[in-house]
């Protein structure tokens, strides 16, 4: 038996190592604890599911026992999607929902992104549950609740390829990384009437060809590969559990998500002239005046698919986006992140051009880095990210607090912010020039030295 931690119980989601912080013990104690905090919200049903990983059908099990020791009906989906979990939380009259999935982690991870009573819990609902779990003696409750299974992927499909539609026939590459979105995106595809060349769709939780994250260079090597070699027009991938998208043009080009944003958002501001467009504190600096130039009122939002998601029901906006790639549709859709469904509108999108590459292409862009991880002790962080909030930055535009620091300047940006699940420091830089680049991040160097002389940069 793993003892439980707080460790485990991250800003976003719940996630653990096998074995070590995270055993079917853990996952029928976050399942008693989940369903005690749905009957105090009035509901009585939630809807599970599981990504492709080893572990997955013991910690769905036990989840499930929990749940139901609570005295909660469940409704469990098996093997889906991360959105396929939350579309069953819009569809079945289940308000609630837990989808176990390792998302992009190692093999040896798993854990539970989760939905109580309509939306994605973050922060404090999340310690919450550690709170519950320590606080109860886990007897269950008076009365045991219901068990049944559901197979919603059929449902699914048909809703989004009733809703999306092609311009013209397309020849693609679907590169999932043996997650389980390789179990869907196939047929749905091909059911939009797109000719499809699979890439790692066998769902394997050993992942044994690349890591399931379109976010970094190197798994989409095998995608541009295929493009090149083969005359498909375009390639997508997904990550882990199906939530993200990345995009790679037909020239080996990555899109990444704040310009495949951009797309989105001129389609989807001709539907809703004048409406807010959310994009987290990352993304290029190109899309804000992108929104604006079509007729959108850009609104920078802080990182996190829960915080976007909450933003995006306080604001009413049609679309909002990370750079980490997940993209939130409330035009058409429900307002959550889903990988599958982004890439249908990519699709439908694209097959309106002759070439869809040239159009990708495009998009505004400037030299830029990938994510920076400046790596410190629990806490360490937070104190440093506080510390550059009073250092000086000549010349700079404006200074951007809403998470961490962005500084802006005429011809680019730096941004420094905390990480919500790792006591890591997060940095990107865009800029008009290399020469510029290297002046922003030279600033950014200067001033955390200056904070942290013993401070191990990764640039």
């Amino acid at each position: 038996m793993v003892a439980l931690s707080r460790s485990i119980f991250k800003a976003y989601d719940i996630r653990g190592v096998i074995g070590t912080t995270l055993d079917a013990g853990v996952a029928r104690q976050i399942g008693q604890a989940f369903g005690m905090a749905v009957l105090a919200k009035g509901e009585q049903r939630v809807v599970i599911g599981r990504d492709g990983r080893l572990s997955g059908p013991e910690l769905a099990s036990a989840l499930a026992q929990g749940l139901q020791a609570a005295g909660v009906d469940v409704i469990d989906l098996g093997v889906v999607a991360t959105p396929m979990v939350y579309y069953g939380t819009k569809v079945l009259g289940a308000t609630s929902g837990i989808m176990v999935t390792g998302s992009h982690n190692p093999p040896d991870y798993n854990g539970f992104k989760m939905v109580l009573a309509g939306e994605a819990i973050h922060g404090e609902t999340i310690t919450a549950l550690y709170d519950s779990i320590a606080a109860h003696d886990g007897k269950p409750g008076q009365q045991q609740g219901a068990y049944s299974t559901h197979d919603i992927g059929a449902d699914y499909l048909a809703r989004i390829i009733g809703d999306v539609k092609l311009a013209r026939p397309i020849k693609i590459v679907v590169d999932c990384g043996n997650g389980v979105a390789g179990a869907f995106a196939g047929d749905l595809f091909r059911g939009m009437g797109c000719d499809v060349v699979e890439l790692f769709c066998e769902v394997d939780g050993t992942f044994p060809n690349h890591h399931p994250d379109p976010a970094h260079p190197e798994n989409l090597q095998d995608l541009i590969n295929s493009l090149r070699e083969s005359d498909a027009e375009i390639g997508i991938a997904f990550d882990g559990d199906g939530d993200r998208l990345g995009v790679v043009t037909k020239d080996g080009q990555i899109i990444y998500p704040d310009r495949q944003m951009m797309l989105f958002a001129a389609d989807v501001l001709t539907r809703h002239p004048g409406a807010q467009i959310l994009y987290d504190v990352k993304c290029t600096r190109h899309l804000a005046p992108y929104i604006a130039s079509h007729g959108g009122v850009p609104l920078m939002w802080k990182t996190g698919h829960s915080l976007v998601k909450a933003k995006l029901r306080e604001t009413g906006a049609p679309l909002g986006g990370e750079m980490s790639g997940h993209i939130f549709f409330s035009d058409r859709w429900y307002g959550f992140d889903d990988g599958l469904y982004s890439g249908a509108r990519l699709l439908e999108l694209l097959t309106r051009v002759i070439d869809p590459s040239a159009l990708l292409n495009a998009l505004p862009q400037s030299d830029s880095t990938p994510e920076l991880h400046l790596e410190l002790l629990e806490g360490e962080n937070i104190a440093l990210i506080d510390q550059l909030r009073h250092a000086q930055f000549p010349g700079h535009e404006r200074i951007i607090t809403i998470d961490g620091l962005r500084v802006e300047y005429p011809d680019g940006f730096g941004l420094a912010r905390s990480s919500n699940t790792t006591p890591v420091v997060v940095m990107r830089f865009e800029a008009e020039t290399r020469q510029a680049l290297a002046r922003i991040q030279a600033e950014f160097k200067r001033v955390i030295l200056a904070a942290r002389p013993d401070a191990k940069l990764p640039f």
